[in-house]
């Protein structure tokens, strides 16, 4: 299984690489997990000029997205949205690893 991007992230992702100066196909979308937060484990995201040798890569809607094996074992089968609401503005992460996550939905457990 792979980490998604449904096409509204993707936008989102390619509006943020323009705004960086970057190029959906020269420059990467690193997706990863971090300890901490509310629920044990907070997503992070960022951009990557270069693949390391261990990251798994995965292209979805038209970006390239790189992960590394730690993240990975927590990611594996997540989908990523993006919502544009009054009330939210933001990345949402559909994760099926996750047994539980905080009330603004920024961190999970394992």
């Amino acid at each position: 299984m792979a980490i998604a991007l449904t096409e509204k992230a993707a936008a989102a992702v390619k509006s943020a690489m323009d705004g960086n100066g970057l190029s959906a196909d020269a420059s990467y979308l690193r997706v990863s997990v971090k300890a901490g937060g509310c629920s044990g484990f907070n997503y992070a995201m960022g951009f990557a000029d270069a693949r390391e040798v261990a990251d798994h890569e995965f292209a979805s809607n038209g970006i390239r997205i790189l992960c590394d094996p730690e993240g990975f074992a927590y990611l594996e089968g997540t989908e990523i949205d993006y919502q544009d609401g009054l009330n939210e503005q933001g990345f949402v992460f559909r994760n099926p690893n996750a047994h539980g996550s905080c009330g603004c939905g920024k961190s999970f457990c394992a």
